[in-house]
């Protein structure tokens, strides 16, 4: 396995369209390759969509049960992006087969860790002057002396 990303096999449907692809999770995001068959048999062209850490809202790994019917869910922030990938309600939910249930669980939880590391490394939305500088109180201010600045 390569260390930079992890390849997890994931399907997906979309109507009458039975999607099969590879998602890769890495420190950056997700690059999700995929290709959809009309009634599972009539293939379109390979597709690829790019979603960076900011895009991410959260990512949730669905265990199912004893490993069947387990699932990655994805939400974004932009509904756009969603829109071009296999969605349900919003949610970009990929299944996973059971002999890829480690793969894609160990997979989730890099890319939680990422999201958690990427959104620590920003600064608080709001924050105030004296939370940046401490306790201003000790310090003393002079008047500036006139005199002073026209010599």
């Amino acid at each position: 396995m390569n260390s930079g990303y992890t390849s997890v096999p994931f399907k997906a449907e979309r109507g009458l369209s039975e999607i099969n692809g590879i998602g890769k999770f890495s420190s950056a995001g997700v690059v999700l390759e995929f290709e959809s068959k009309l009634l599972g048999m009539f293939g379109g062209e390979v597709k690829e969509i790019r979603v960076s850490l900011d895009e991410i809202l959260d990512v949730k790994f669905r265990k199912g049960l004893f490993k069947i019917g387990s699932s990655i869910q994805l939400r974004l922030k932009n509904f756009s992006k969603v829109s071009e990938l296999p969605n349900e309600g919003g949610k970009i939910k990929l299944k996973i087969k059971r002999e890829d249930f480690a793969l894609a669980q160990e997979a989730v939880e890099r890319l939680s860790k990422e999201l958690e590391h990427h959104r620590a490394g920003l600064p608080p939305a709001q924050t105030s002057v004296s939370s940046l500088f401490g306790n201003t109180s000790d310090l003393e201010t002079s008047d500036l002396d006139t005199k002073e600045l026209d010599d």
